[in-house]
């Protein structure tokens, strides 16, 4: 009877706390939009990097797959979460192309080709080379690193 009262309880802690972590990782996705705003309504970039949102977009593509239930099931939070911050991230990176000066566009844009060439080989290296836990513990390392070492 008390382990079924344990069970349930932890289930209930780990949703609650899965969406607390959805809650607060979108409101961090919504952080970068003042300075949007200031680079469209000064029709520049002005003196902005690109780099952290090509950055971000890398880290939200592998959290995305590390929570694909291919890779990880059972935590579909953590692919939801990342395929919306996936998507600021490109829509921020399309606003920083449209204003960027034309050298900075083209590195924007390789940089751009080289994170999605980077997940597609991470993706591709994953299925073909690993079996599922082994995949898991791969994508988890990479996710891992990525999510610390953006904070350096």
């Amino acid at each position: 009877m008390s382990s079924t009262v344990v069970s349930s309880v932890y289930v209930v802690c780990s949703d609650a706390a899965g969406i607390a972590g959805n809650i607060f990782a979108f409101v961090l996705f919504l952080s970068p939009i003042p300075t949007f705003r200031r680079i469209i309504r000064n029709e520049s970039t002005e003196m902005f990097s690109g780099m952290p949102y090509i950055y971000a977009l890398l880290n939200c593509l592998i959290c995305l797959w590390y929570g694909m239930p291919i890779v990880s099931p059972g935590i579909i939070l953590v692919a939801t979460v990342n395929s919306i911050g996936a998507i600021f991230q490109l829509i921020y990176i399309s606003v920083f192309v449209v204003y960027a000066e034309n050298p900075m566009k083209l590195k924007m844009l390789g940089l751009l080709i080289s994170v999605f060439a980077t997940f597609a080989s991470i993706v591709f290296a994953s299925m073909r080379f690993l079996d599922s836990p082994s995949r898991q513990h791969f994508v988890g390392y990479l996710s891992v690193a990525s999510l610390i070492s953006i904070n350096w």
